[in-house]
């Protein structure tokens, strides 16, 4: 009876612990994604301050600085932004920017009214000598980074949309492009209890895509806000139950602009790549109806036969998919770099990817604690 009390306990304290966990992603979560940050990018010191705020988690975490410097590793690159407000008007019609349209990244400065020439079933033109005014009809709005601008104005315009022909277009939009832009990545660690020098490495990047003027931002719940919340995450692990070998936490900017800060990192050499036993990189953690996606799954044959087994005799997912090399994410650069390592993100669920839709309110996480389970377990493998 006595052992029976006690295993009731401990399932009952794991119960207790995941779901502290799981609460804990969704405060780091919403914190990310409000306007205070704005979207994580290069306007209103949406970057930086998330920075901040992600030192001063890790900090409460007790996950000491990677560098003698401290918790960053600075680098910069040139950005293109639309810091001041965007007008369309379409027909006389004012559009709301994030919503009904978005502009290509690296689109340059427009300001007038034109008229338009349809010169496909999906493009516009203005047909004034001079102008450099296109809009592109899309069925999805994806806005991205672009490190320069062009002197072509694009207007990506999400359909069905309420016109059957664009006459008219009413355009305001300016365009700055930063130069050298500051970027910082987080690095941090939690030594192991083992002699060994080995390391394992999380990371995860923290940047998104900012804003487009002064009104519309890119929250970025799950991408990848939902990938800081679980290093965090682990981080607390971590910090409550030593792990065996020295543990890094990866904090990257400039993802979104080209994974600038991975491939920084890598060519710094500021750790010994030929240490890391594995390194696994978290990003689009937030939903997981139909599983996850292993990058790397076909290069690591049994590392990925190692998971499988993990989930198949616990089920904690529907099913584990596998592929092999994609520069999709941070995990790319050490990949190439020949340290090994799998790039895993969930499967299914809310569609909202790049736009300003993804937002933690409808964020469902719904196997964030079973994927946090596989991998605290795939990693105790080692």
């Amino acid at each position: 009876m006595r052992n029976y009390t006690l295993i009731v306990v401990y399932f009952l304290s794991l119960n207790i612990s995941w779901c502290q966990d799981s609460a804990y992603a969704r405060k780091i979560i919403h914190d990310l994604c409000t306007e205070k940050y704005y979207g994580r990018g290069y306007l209103k010191n949406g970057l930086d301050g998330s920075a901040k705020y992600i030192v001063e988690k890790t900090k409460q975490n007790h996950g000491l600085p990677l560098f003698t410097t401290g918790y960053y590793q600075w680098f910069d690159f040139d950005v293109n932004t639309f810091p001041n407000n965007v007008s369309v008007k379409l027909n006389n019609r004012l559009l709301k920017p994030g919503i009904d349209y978005i502009i290509s990244p690296n689109s340059g400065n427009c300001k007038g009214k034109f008229k338009m020439l349809q010169t496909d079933s999906l493009h516009y033109v203005s047909n004034e000598q001079g102008s450099n005014l296109t809009i592109s009809l899309k069925r999805k709005l994806t806005f991205s980074v672009a490190s320069n601008s062009i002197q072509t104005c694009n207007i990506e315009l999400l359909i069905p949309n309420k016109y059957k022909e664009i006459q008219t277009a009413e355009v305001f939009i300016q365009s700055k492009v930063l130069t050298k832009y500051i970027n910082k990545n987080i690095c941090s660690y939690i030594n192991g209890t083992s002699n060994s020098d080995s390391l394992i490495v999380f990371s995860a990047h923290y940047d998104h895509l900012g804003g487009l003027g002064k009104r519309t931002f890119f929250p970025g719940a799950n991408d990848n806000a939902s990938g800081v919340s679980m290093l965090l995450n682990l981080m607390r692990h971590y910090d409550k139950n030593p792990p065996k070998y020295k543990t890094i936490f990866l904090f990257f900017a400039g993802e979104e602009a080209g994974l600038i800060g991975s491939h920084y990192f890598v060519d710094s050499k500021v750790i010994d790549l030929n240490k890391i036993k594995f390194l696994i990189n978290l990003d689009l953690l937030g939903t997981g109806d139909d599983g996850i996606m292993v990058v790397n799954g076909t290069v690591h044959e049994k590392e990925f036969s190692r998971l499988q087994s993990i989930n198949a005799k616990n089920a904690f997912l529907k099913e584990i998919k596998k592929r092999g090399k994609a520069a999709n994410s941070d995990h790319y650069w050490f990949s190439e770099a020949g340290v090994p390592c799998f790039f895993m993100y969930t499967m299914g669920g809310i569609k909202a990817y790049h736009d300003v839709y993804d937002v933690e309110k409808t964020l469902p996480l719904t196997e964030y604690e079973d994927v946090s389970k596989l991998i605290k377990a795939f990693v105790n493998t080692f």
